[in-house]
């Protein structure tokens, strides 16, 4: 049996909808915690890189161009997973389809990019030093 009663959405406004299975629910929350820790890894990842990782001879820039897109996708993940998991929570509520999630996507081209990047530096590092 649903019960259908009237429920705030995190925009605030009532919205009716039926309120959804327990684990479909937890399953949601569950994957937006993934994605936060994924965010906060991201994050300390770029923080070490930019504060650590000794700097690349000729390339004083270098540890920048490496943790500063990583800080910048983990605070981007954070906020996204956040959307995502309010609009999946609502779509449970009204009984409709979930939308296909953009985070693996993006996630996965940055990292590539910046793994691109850091490959690069290697070798325009050891141009500069000789």
């Amino acid at each position: 049996m649903q019960i259908i009663r009237r429920v705030s959405p995190p925009g605030g406004e009532a919205d009716e909808g039926a309120e959804p299975d327990a684990r479909f629910t937890f399953a949601n929350e569950r994957t937006f915690l993934a994605w936060s820790r994924t965010s906060l890894a991201l994050v300390v990842a770029g923080l070490a890189i930019a504060q650590l990782l000794p700097p690349f001879p000729g390339v004083p820039w270098g540890r920048h161009l490496i943790g500063t897109p990583l800080i910048l996708l983990g605070s981007a993940v954070a906020v996204i997973s956040y959307l995502e998991w309010a609009a999946n929570q609502g779509a449970l509520r009204r009984g409709q389809p979930l939308r296909r999630s953009l985070l693996p996507r993006a996630l996965a081209l940055t990292i590539t990019v910046i793994t691109l990047g850091a490959t690069a530096l290697t070798p325009i590092s050891a141009a500069r030093t000789h």
